[in-house]
């Protein structure tokens, strides 16, 4: 498979060394989708960050080139320099995962910035992990929360998911179950497992919510169903409290908003 890849300006003039190239913006997918890898190469050192991300990606992920991170960063770099939001968060991820030269958890914080003022939900999110991890930058709970919150309210499940946590441990934020569950639930709604058994354990206890053994014991059902298995412990102590009638409604519960790809969840 080749590298995924939008190429949002159709027409783009660009100068690189006193050159100015004018080019149509998909060019770059077409040498791709053709193997035309020569052509591409060509086109990338002449500064077309499109073919630069494409390179990239190539190398990245062995896709007709030997894997080589270093010649990925390589090309990504130059995509990146360029202000391209992906390849600045590529780069970034390279820096985070890479090893011996390539481990700059500095640098890839700067590369998931870069990307992030520009609006790049994913690298939004990484920001935010590294700021709660101390990885890279100074440990602080209040900038992971915000750059989690760019993310979350982009959509990115996961964000969502870990915004919750901040609200329901006060890391970052005043506690506010309430909050949290909102985060659950978006999150939850997306079919994130983690968020979903999260959920289930604000019903279970009642922290934001009424307390609601059916309602807790659908969300760890559909969790577990997901592949959570940490949640499988809590749903079956949980059984024991509960009737027959209860848990024949939760499981049907629970039917009925997977089916319903988490939309009508009965709440």
């Amino acid at each position: 498979m080749k590298p995924t890849r939008r190429f949002p300006n159709p027409i783009f003039i660009r100068t690189v060394s006193s050159v100015v190239i004018a080019a149509v913006g998909f060019t770059a997918a077409i040498l791709l989708a053709q193997d035309n890898h020569d052509a591409l190469r060509l086109l990338a050192e002449q500064g077309n960050a499109d073919a630069q991300y494409a390179l990239g990606s190539m190398y990245a992920k062995g896709e007709d080139v030997p894997v080589d991170a270093a010649e990925a960063a390589r090309w990504f770099r130059m995509a990146a320099e360029q202000g391209d939001s992906e390849s600045q968060f590529l780069l970034g991820g390279i820096y985070a995962n890479g090893e011996g030269e390539l481990k700059d958890d500095a640098e890839a914080a700067h590369w998931f910035r870069k990307s992030a003022e520009q609006g790049y939900a994913s690298a939004q999110f990484t920001l935010g992990a590294m700021y709660a991890n101390g990885e890279g930058v100074p440990e602080d709970d209040a900038e992971a929360v915000r750059w989690y919150r760019k993310s979350a309210e982009q959509g990115t499940a996961f964000a969502q998911r870990l915004l919750g946590v901040m609200y329901a441990n006060g890391e970052g934020v005043l506690k506010d179950d309430a909050e949290a569950v909102r985060w659950y639930r978006k999150a939850a709604q997306q079919g994130d497992n983690g968020a979903q058994a999260s959920l289930g354990i604000m019903y279970v206890t009642g922290r934001g919510v009424p307390k609601d053994s059916v309602l807790g014991y659908m969300w760890t059902t559909i969790a577990v169903a997901n592949g959570f298995e940490v949640a499988r412990g809590l749903r079956d102590n949980l059984e024991r409290d509960m009737t027959r009638d209860e848990i024949s409604r939760a499981t049907e519960l629970a039917r009925a908003c997977m089916s319903s790809d988490y939309q009508d969840c009965q709440e």
